[in-house]
């Protein structure tokens, strides 16, 4: 004889009939419909509570008075009274507008479309801070902001770039200059 005793058996429960679970994307649209239910709602009961009037706990405040009033007399169709007079500001006087800085790219065009010779990006930048088109902001290395900054455009604009690649390093104008 064996010295394991049997468990008693537990009694079952009848079983219900299985809901099948609900799918991600439907609990959340079912979700949202009782979110929008739910805010109509709100907003209806809140548009009942306005639509009564002004609340018991309501004081206008004097510049709310003075609207209305001047509203009542537009719906009436007389003109409402003038509370203060208009303040006139003084003329400004007109500013001189700054100059348009031109950025790395369009003087290095304008020095490419001046240029008969092949240019590197370190010879671009010389010549733009010669000629008082373009001075670096204070960066370290600039001739390869320009360098990267030309190959972008050639690589967006394909054959209508104001740059042509003439070898490594190395560009010329291209026909969008």
């Amino acid at each position: 004889m064996s010295t394991k005793t049997k468990k008693p058996a537990k009694p079952r429960t009848p079983r219900t009939p299985h809901t099948p679970k609900m799918s991600k994307s439907a609990a959340r649209a079912d979700g949202a419909a009782k979110t929008d239910r739910l805010r109509k709602a709100a907003l209806a009961q809140i548009h009942d509570r306005l639509a009564d009037g002004q609340q018991d706990h309501e004081v206008p405040s004097d510049k709310e008075v003075a609207n209305n009033a001047s509203v009542e007399a537009v719906a009436k169709g007389k003109k409402p009274k003038a509370d203060k007079p208009a303040k006139t500001k003084a003329p400004k006087m007109a500013r001189e507008p700054k100059p348009k800085r031109i950025s790395a790219l369009d003087a290095a065009a304008q020095v490419l479309g001046g240029s008969k010779v092949p240019m590197r990006a370190t010879e671009m930048v010389a010549a733009m801070e010669a000629k008082g088109l373009w001075t670096s902001p204070g960066g370290k290395t600039p001739e390869a902001t320009l360098y990267a900054a030309i190959i972008r455009e050639i690589a967006a604009k394909g054959t209508a770039s104001r740059f042509k690649k003439h070898e490594r390093g190395v560009f010329v104008a291209g026909k969008g200059a």
